[in-house]
C-alpha cells in the first residue's frame, strides 16, 4: 500500500471511492465532493499496487487547539486490513500537538472500535465528564 499526503486524487477517484462504501450524499455533487476535500486542511490517501485510490482521511484543524477528522473510508475490498488505522494515525500524528481531537461517526461497531484503538473515546460512556455534542 502507497500514502501520501501530497497526491490529491481526481474528482473521478473520490466518487468511485465514495460510491464503494455507500456515502452516495457525497457523490450526488462531486465538484463539491472534490471542493471539499480541496479546501481540508490535511489529506492522506492510500493506493494500492496498482495505483488506484483505495482510502482516503481527511480533516479540518485550526492546527492549534482542534483537529476535526471528517472522513476515514476505505474501499470495502481493503477493509479490516489496517489500512484506515494507517490513514487515521496519520492525520493524528500530523496533528500531535493539537490539544483537542475530535469526530463524530455512525453506529458501527468496527469504527468504534478504530477510533477508541487510536484512543478516542465515546463522550456519552464517559461518567463526571461535562462533554457534549451538539449537530444541526
Amino acid at each position: 500500500m502507497d500514502y501520501s499526503s501530497e497526491l490529491r486524487p481526481s474528482t473521478a477517484e473520490l466518487v468511485a471511492l465514495y460510491d464503494s462504501v455507500g456515502w452516495s450524499v457525497y457523490t450526488e455533487d462531486p465538484d463539491g465532493l472534490a471542493r471539499g476535500v480541496a479546501n481540508s486542511t490535511f489529506v492522506v490517501t492510500a493506493r494500492d499496487e496498482s495505483g488506484r485510490l483505495v482510502g482516503l482521511a481527511r480533516v479540518l484543524s485550526d492546527d492549534m487547539s482542534i483537529v476535526y477528522v471528517q472522513d476515514v473510508l476505505v474501499d470495502p475490498a481493503h477493509q479490516r486490513n489496517g489500512v484506515g488505522c494507517e490513514l487515521l494515525q496519520r492525520c493524528l500524528d500530523r496533528f500531535a500537538h493539537v490539544r483537542q481531537r475530535m469526530l463524530l461517526t455512525d453506529d458501527e461497531p468496527h469504527q468504534h472500535r478504530l477510533y477508541k484503538g487510536l484512543g478516542f473515546h465515546d463522550v456519552s460512556r464517559l461518567d463526571g465528564v461535562g462533554l457534549h455534542a451538539f449537530v444541526d
